[in-house]
């Protein structure tokens, strides 16, 4: 995902009303930001001032010309905070090839319905897709007290869509057909994902249940610039309570 004109580099003062973000430019204007992150941006938003990438629509009439997409966290780090270029992200990668588990070749479709869900992702012909892919976007790292150990977790707060899809995901696989949930890790220092307990005991319960039904678990670290955001290698996913 190439960005043109290239993301501008500004000071985050705040985030509030959860969709806004204040920023201050380089010629010291602030201005006010959109911000398209449903979760808590734990570890994410360190609550002081932190350096911040935010990206130019170009559209004078929207009413926030301009969007946060990534900010400098703990330990030197980036974490991509825009949730909307999540499925992008990694589209363009299965798309390409670069995904070696998640063969484009049969196609590759978007927001597939299953049942009473929807799925990011899916392979195959649309209306009979053999892998349904279920794709989050992952940056909760450490904070600015903690070990930078690399472990990047998801979520980052209690989420009940979270908790079905992975419901959904075990009746993919009971129904006989591949089920796929993907972790787009945007964290700059990832070296491993997990699911966070300490967050959403019932998600990590739920997702353990769902690898031993035969759910796949990929997840794949995002390289972060001012000028491309792109899939750059997998990281493994830890399962094991207490890593």
């Amino acid at each position: 995902m190439k960005f043109s004109p290239q993301l501008e580099r500004v000071t985050l003062l705040r985030r509030y009303k959860r969709f806004m973000a204040d920023v201050v430019r380089d010629d010291g204007s602030e201005i006010t930001v959109h911000c398209p992150n449903t979760g808590s941006m734990k570890n994410c938003v360190l609550g002081e001032p932190q350096q911040a990438l935010i990206s130019d629509s170009g559209n004078p009439k929207r009413k926030y010309r301009h969007t946060l997409e990534a900010l400098q966290v703990a330990h030197g780090h980036w974490a991509g905070v825009n949730t909307s270029r999540t499925n992008a992200l990694v589209e363009e990668a299965v798309r390409s090839g670069w995904v070696a588990d998640l063969d484009p070749c049969s196609g590759v479709e978007r927001e597939v319905k299953y049942t009473d869900s929807r799925f990011d992702l899916a392979l195959g012909e649309r209306a009979e897709p053999h892998t349904f892919i279920e794709v989050k976007n992952v940056t909760l790292g450490p904070g600015p007290e903690d070990a930078d150990d690399g472990v990047i977790a998801f979520p980052d707060s209690v989420t009940e869509r979270g908790q079905k899809h992975l419901r959904t995901l075990m009746e993919v696989v009971a129904s006989g057909r591949r089920a796929v949930l993907f972790f787009c890790v945007q964290h700059s220092g990832a070296t491993a994902a997990r699911p966070a307990d300490e967050i959403d005991q019932r998600y990590g319960e739920l997702l353990r249940e769902a690898v031993a039904a035969g759910v796949e678990v990929l997840a794949w670290r995002v390289a972060l610039s001012q000028t491309e955001f792109v899939l750059e290698a997998p990281v493994p996913v830890l399962l094991a309570r207490g890593t």
